[in-house]
């Protein structure tokens, strides 16, 4: 299935297609340093994704950016569409995706400012819709380790690159939203031995999977959650200039990891499915096959 394009987006046929999805959240709206731009409306058939996607010519490399909320911050944790967000930047060649979110810290050591880049995930979301299978199609894809080592790597390399503090590696809670935890949820969340909160990132992953795109987070660290004793001190001003620090740090990081990903994917993100599909084939409904085409075309050859 091809992207179907409206108004700035009517197809350029010798446009090159983006390898690199970039998703960005809280803060993150737009994507400087972007040229060649231009915005392209996707419609999949999990209807229409957050925004229009940006695409453009960064570091040398073609890119497509999505505002995950919707520019203005439009749209709930649990009201963005996750699958068409995910299946538009597998239609447009996307193979590789960097999500940038704001997130709580759920650790004194891990402050406000700093970056955590995730390889681990606890699910404490309720309402969502986190795969692309079923209507007569099952599919079990490994995810023990959600997150790509190799584009991980490059991004906490490109926080050291332009000395931004990172972490190498935590879990990331995610939780429902829209409401920030209580008290005693948040305390509990510590004693499991999580690292940051936020209420996004785990189904961008799932689907990222599922769709054979390799994905990797950075968590940008706003505030300590409402555990911390000094939360009741801390301002909503303070917060938004925390959110402004990170999201100018996160442009220069992304910038740099863009410019430093390989041509080539040295993981198994791209055959994810190669061992998931269980149900035969031959009985997968003809319309559940045409909805996936995208996703699982290649096995159904």
């Amino acid at each position: 299935m091809a992207p179907k394009k409206a108004g700035k987006g009517k197809s350029k046929a010798s446009e090159p297609q983006p390898s690199l999805g970039i998703i960005g959240g809280s803060g993150l709206y737009t994507m400087s340093g972007l040229t060649e731009r231009r915005e392209i409306r996707v419609k999949t058939p999990f209807g229409e994704p957050s925004d229009a996607l940006v695409l453009g010519t960064l570091e040398g490399k073609r890119v497509a950016f999505l505002a995950r909320h919707g520019r203005g911050h439009r749209i709930l944790p649990s009201e963005i569409s996750y699958r068409a967000n995910i299946y538009a930047m597998k239609l447009l060649g996307v193979e590789r995706i960097i999500s940038v979110s704001a997130v709580g810290s759920l650790k004194g050591s891990l402050r406000p400012g700093g970056f955590l880049v995730p390889d681990q995930f606890f699910d404490r979301t309720k309402n969502r819709i986190s795969t692309f299978f079923g209507d007569g199609l099952v599919a079990h894809v490994a995810f023990a380790h959600p997150t790509c080592g190799q584009l991980s790597g490059v991004l906490s390399d490109a926080c050291v690159h332009e000395a931004v503090e990172v972490h190498r590696g935590g879990t990331y809670i995610c939780i429902e939203g829209p409401q920030f935890s209580t008290l005693a949820e948040a305390e509990v969340n510590r004693r499991l031995g999580f690292d940051v909160i936020g209420m996004t990132n785990l189904t961008e992953a799932k689907l990222a999977r599922e769709a054979e795109i390799c994905y990797a987070a950075i968590a940008m660290i706003t505030d300590y959650d409402c555990w911390h004793r000094e939360h009741e001190s801390v301002t909503a001003a303070q917060i938004i200039a925390t959110l402004n620090q990170n999201a100018a740090n996160a442009q220069k990081v992304l910038r740099t990891a863009v410019r430093e990903v390989p041509s080539e994917r040295t993981c198994k993100c791209g055959a994810a499915l190669k061992h998931a599909l269980v149900t035969d084939l031959k009985l997968v409904p003809p319309a559940t096959k045409k909805r996936l085409a995208a996703i699982i075309g290649k096995y159904i050859r």
